[in-house]
């Protein structure tokens, strides 16, 4: 999979989730781009992640700004808030064409953060698609998975939910999901990525009650 793709962008990659992300898959062996709307915010992440990962670890992560990571970038991954959504993908539009972006967004509106609130289009997965296009591949991922686990360097018990429109995508990020340490399910087109953003504001009420960093497993499988 490192050899299928050659780098990942991850925009916002300065936050906890991005942060998270960039350090399950340079750990797996991927080129990672940390891109920040500051070119010296990407650099701050980059220096921290890599004392984190400790000298003996080698890995290859850069530093750029949103823009310039995602035309550098085989693949391009968001993890901003859902309010800077739009505005990061309008900035970043043309260098994502013919690419697989990876839409970590959940469409959360504070203070109200525990109450399901999807947008008019059904989800923020699916407002990516339509303002990108057709020429980029837009795959939701990620969203009921707790920064304090990827940030760790302990097994994650938690399943991942991926949707999207183009088969092939849905197993390449499939194949990203496991390098980072889960089991992804593909759960179908793009506009399904409305249960799994909607989860999230769920799982914020259970991990209120319990205290916990709570997350989602498939059960009933066949053996």
């Amino acid at each position: 999979m490192s050899q299928a793709i050659g780098s990942i962008a991850i925009l916002g990659g300065t936050g906890a989730l991005g942060g998270g992300l960039a350090r399950r898959w340079s750990k797996a062996g991927f080129d990672v781009i940390i891109g920040s709307r500051t070119l010296d915010k990407a650099q701050e992440a980059v220096a921290e992640l890599k004392k984190s990962l400790g000298e003996d670890i080698k890995v290859k992560v850069a530093a750029k700004d949103n823009v310039s990571a995602a035309k550098a970038a085989d693949l391009v991954v968001l993890t901003v808030p859902y309010a800077h959504h739009a505005s990061t993908l309008e900035s970043v539009k043309a260098n994502v064409q013919g690419k697989v972006l990876i839409d970590v967004t959940v469409p959360l509106r504070p203070p109200k953060v525990g109450t399901v609130q999807l947008p008019e289009a059904g989800s923020a997965a699916t407002e990516a698609q339509a303002l990108l296009g057709a020429e980029v591949k837009v795959v939701s991922a990620f969203q009921n998975v707790a920064a304090d686990h990827l940030n760790s360097d302990r097994e994650i018990d938690c399943d991942v939910l991926v949707a999207g429109n183009d088969k092939e995508a849905r197993q390449l990020v499939l194949g990203l999901v496991e390098a980072a340490g889960m089991k992804g399910f593909s759960i179908g087109p793009v506009a399904n990525s409305a249960a799994s953003e909607a989860l999230t504001s769920v799982l914020i009420q259970i991990n209120r009650q319990f205290k916990c960093h709570a997350g989602i497993k498939i059960s009933g499988l066949p053996e």
